[in-house]
């Protein structure tokens, strides 16, 4: 499959989509009942069902009971701990070894034409898959785990809210279906957050030294980046759900950052087709850092005047708005 019938590549190499990321039919007005229709296939599959489908597989075979769960032992949080564990290296692994260990696409499709540093002291070990690596399954899986745990052992033990299907049925799908949507308002929260002030070279600042990041840059955070990161999922405590609404959002958030991070537009399966991994809009904010601070089903950047499509306007539009932020500091 030819890159450059979807995209054009400059005189460095990397590649630009010519199609540019668009906002949710849901937010445009005067509301367009079909075009809703015709992109919520696209919300739905392939990702976010796949999210679900490990989510619900998980909660079923490789959950402890909550009879189980119900008091604190070491085997069932080292039962959770090596699940998460081995999904993360089947999912970050699997994205890593395809694109950039076997490059079976070579940089067809890749946004920077550049492979990770290998040599930069900038990164922990020198290497930036190292550090990502190690960030990622030493770091951000426990910080999971934890969350996971404790969320179990509070609904154990009753002190949670709890929704059974059966009296809500709607409400109950309703909050399936919307769960991502929620995962990304609370993203571009604790997003925006750690990117004021001294709370980016505090918290943050780990995560960009990713300038082109690859599939392992997704979840290497500082520790108090991936305690803010997986907080959505304390919702649970207020709103009453049930367990697999929170293994949903547990899951989507460990495992999305993959492929939100994996530096290609599409994933070619053959001559003739790909899967679009549609991660263009945060490939942006990791190339400018002051743009696409969330996602593009709720257009928070729009809102706020830091949205960037790839276009040489918006480029315009981001040096003068960082231009008047300097003016307005006396800097």
């Amino acid at each position: 499959m030819d890159d450059t019938l979807y995209g054009t590549r400059d005189k460095r190499g990397n590649w630009t989509p010519n199609k540019k990321p668009q906002r949710a039919p849901i937010f445009i007005w005067p509301v367009q009942p079909l075009k809703i229709l015709r992109w919520l296939p696209g919300y739905l599959l392939p990702w976010n069902a796949a999210y679900f489908s490990v989510a619900f597989l998980s909660w079923l075979y490789l959950t402890p009971s909550m009879d189980t769960m119900r008091e604190f032992h070491a085997s069932w949080i080292l039962m959770i701990l090596a699940r998460n564990l081995g999904l993360t290296l089947l999912f970050y692994g699997g994205f890593h070894f395809l694109l950039y260990i076997q490059r079976r696409q070579e940089t067809n499709f890749k946004y920077n034409a550049k492979w990770p540093d290998i040599d930069n002291p900038t990164f922990m070990f020198g290497s930036q898959t190292a550090e990502n690596v190690f960030r990622t399954l030493c770091i951000g899986v426990p910080v999971w785990s934890a969350y996971e745990v404790l969320t179990w052992w509070l609904y154990a033990n009753g002190h949670l809210p709890y929704l059974e299907f059966a009296a809500h049925p709607i409400f109950f799908i309703a909050m399936l279906v919307l769960m991502p949507v929620w995962r990304e308002l609370h993203f571009y929260i604790v997003h925006r957050i750690i990117h004021m002030g001294p709370l980016y070279h505090i918290v943050h600042a780990v995560h960009h030294k990713n300038v082109n990041p690859g599939p392992w840059s997704g979840l290497s955070m500082s520790t108090l980046e991936h305690i803010g990161y997986f907080s959505g999922v304390l919702i649970h405590f207020i709103v009453p759900l049930h367990p697999i609404h929170a293994m949903f959002q547990l899951v989507h958030a460990g495992l999305s950052p993959a492929k939100s991070h994996v530096g290609f537009d599409r994933m070619v399966l053959d001559e003739d087709n790909a899967v679009n991994t549609d991660n263009f809009y945060h490939y942006l904010h990791h190339k400018y850092f002051e743009v696409n601070y969330g996602e593009r089903r709720i257009p928070l950047d729009e809102w706020f005047g830091t949205a960037h499509d790839g276009s040489a306007e918006a480029d315009e539009r981001m040096y003068k708005r960082i231009k008047a932020k300097k003016w307005a500091r006396g800097t």
